[in-house]
């Protein structure tokens, strides 16, 4: 059995989480695998469909086939599938905060999150705008990176979950060069790529069109872009975003940098929805994530994918091997 212990959190106990971490083989993971959740809860929705997997508690010296370890989490409150509860809403920060702080100290080496309602969180009184700041805030990471990936596409976020009339003012020099200072250094030790090339979107239509249709590229992107291809960094743009997500633009590029959440997101889901993964970069810790939500009125039916968690987990081994093969 491989020593990495990769840790998954089951996410909003009302939502598809406990059933897509159910749908896991553990034979197909080079790593061991251990769920943080509410045990009778997870055993009782796998139960329900049907599911072969046998969750046995942490720490156990040698698993059985299809075993698959346990941190028991207890729930608040009883939960059905498909009702939200807003007494679980720490519950569910426990488990985040019980992952990360476990990475931390070295006890795994990624964890991986299934799907949480922001609604439910905030709707207990507790500020929560989602897990990359969460988590940014448990690991005193004072810039998270948000990357999405589909395949072979990349797609990292300078702003993430802003409203749209404040994106324009959150554009400025200083978080476009942390962004691409991050991406550029973890594609090398979280990806292995040796020399990574990303492709810049401008933050207007047409790229700003020479001025004409703003002047974020002119005065903000573009100088920024100069200063960091002057320290080695490889650099293209900024494109206007509409033809950058074309074929013949991507073929070469390593990742894509997007200004705001719905230029990247939107193209990046319609490449690969099933089997995207969202991971965290600017922390000392891997973490990857399912790229959907709750699904709530999918939740104990029996058609929830768990493809996007079979991908996370997979990227999360992959990332933790390379930043091990760098230490």
């Amino acid at each position: 059995m491989p020593e990495d212990r990769i840790v998954i959190s089951s996410g909003e106990p009302a939502g598809i989480g406990p059933d897509i971490v159910a749908a896991i083989d553990p034979a197909r993971f080079a790593a061991r695998l251990v769920i943080i959740g509410d045990r009778d809860l997870l055993a009782a929705r796998a139960a329900a469909l049907g599911s072969m997997i046998d969750y046995v508690d942490y720490g156990q010296p040698d698993l059985p086939p299809n075993a698959v370890e346990v941190i028991d989490q207890p729930l608040a409150r009883p939960c059905q599938a498909g009702r939200l509860d807003e007494a679980n809403a720490g519950y569910v920060l426990a488990m985040l905060e019980r992952a990360c702080r476990g990475c931390l100290a070295g006890e795994f080496a990624a964890m991986v999150t299934a799907p949480v309602q922001k609604e439910i969180i905030n709707r207990a009184g507790i500020a929560f705008s989602g897990h990359t700041e969460f988590l940014a805030e448990l690991c005193e990471s004072p810039r998270p990176v948000m990357l999405l990936m589909a395949g072979s596409l990349r797609v990292a976020l300078v702003t993430t979950h802003l409203p749209l009339r404040a994106v324009a003012d959150a554009i400025d020099a200083a978080s476009i060069r942390a962004v691409i200072e991050i991406l550029a250094r973890d594609l090398q030790r979280r990806f292995g790529i040796a020399a990574p090339l990303i492709k810049v979107c401008g933050l207007n239509p047409h790229a700003g069109e020479n001025g004409f249709l703003g002047r974020e590229e002119i005065d903000v992107i573009i100088p920024v872009l100069d200063e960091l291809r002057a320290t080695g960094i490889r650099l293209g743009g900024p494109y206007p975003a509409d033809t950058l997500f074309t074929a013949h633009m991507l073929a070469d590029a390593d990742a894509v940098l997007a200004m705001y959440h719905d230029q990247g997101l939107p193209v990046l889901k319609h490449v690969g929805f099933h089997n995207a993964v969202n991971t965290t970069l600017g922390l000392p810790i891997v973490r990857t994530s399912v790229d959907h939500g709750t699904a709530l009125d999918l939740a104990g039916s029996g058609r929830a994918r768990p493809d996007s968690l079979f991908a996370a987990l997979h990227s999360a081994i992959e990332q933790a091997r390379h930043l091990g093969d760098a230490a």
